[in-house]
């Protein structure tokens, strides 16, 4: 079964008045924060030329499009044309937009009206530890971090989109993001007493799985 809820970024990686452009199952999302730290997903697609909401800018509670400054609020609906300034704007003029939340360091989206309590078993907050970008599917992402186990921890729970680990009296969630058939980010976070040393452990862990895994592609190839 297909988890509703994806994550698709660290929480402490999109920064108030900040956006940034991501893939899930292959198209293209917007992931923004506003001036007052609400999280906001969207498609990543200005409906007046198709150009990308990652590239524009977040003023207060609106962002805005590159192209032509077309601003939108945080409803996905167009407030403001500058080259119509007294336009009152069609409410036909919308960006898609999806359910969003944060649970254990993690931003996660969903469609509209999905129920956030799937998310309730995760810690409410958590420390970021690194985002890890592999060129393979999500399931097969899991996988192999099944079989290269950070020294001293084991799998305490899995779903169709996490792996929960347990040791060194800390819990580490990793949460897969589809990005498309082939590609996949997992978002790594830890809760507990989790050091600066531990953290440091666990992103040095991270960076050689990728490592390895790419290493095995190219022999492979």
């Amino acid at each position: 079964m297909t988890p509703a809820w994806i994550p698709v970024a660290l929480s402490a990686d999109i920064e108030a008045g900040t956006s940034a452009g991501t893939l899930v199952n292959g198209e293209e999302r917007v992931v923004w924060r506003d001036d007052k730290g609400a999280i906001h997903v969207w498609e990543d697609r200005c409906p007046h030329r198709g150009m990308r909401m990652s590239f524009g800018f977040v003023r207060g509670d609106h962002i805005a499009c590159l192209y032509h400054g077309w601003r939108y609020d945080t409803g996905g609906q167009c407030r403001y044309i500058p080259a119509h300034p007294d336009l009152e704007v069609p409410q036909t003029i919308k960006v898609p937009t999806f359910a969003a939340t944060e649970r254990a360091g993690i931003i996660w989206m969903a469609p509209e009206g999905a129920d956030a309590a799937e998310l309730s078993a995760l810690p409410e907050t958590a420390e970021p530890v690194r985002s890890l970008f592999l060129d393979m599917p999500a399931e097969a992402a899991l996988s192999a971090v099944k079989t290269a186990l950070p020294e001293g921890y084991g799998v305490s729970a899995t779903t169709a989109a996490t792996l929960t680990l347990q040791g060194n009296d800390v819990t580490v969630l990793i949460a897969a993001q589809p990005r498309d058939a082939g590609r996949t980010a997992l978002h790594i976070t830890v809760v507990g007493n989790a050091s600066a040393a531990i953290r440091r452990t666990l992103a040095l862990w991270a960076i050689d799985l990728r490592n390895r895994l790419e290493a095995h592609t190219t022999e492979a190839a």
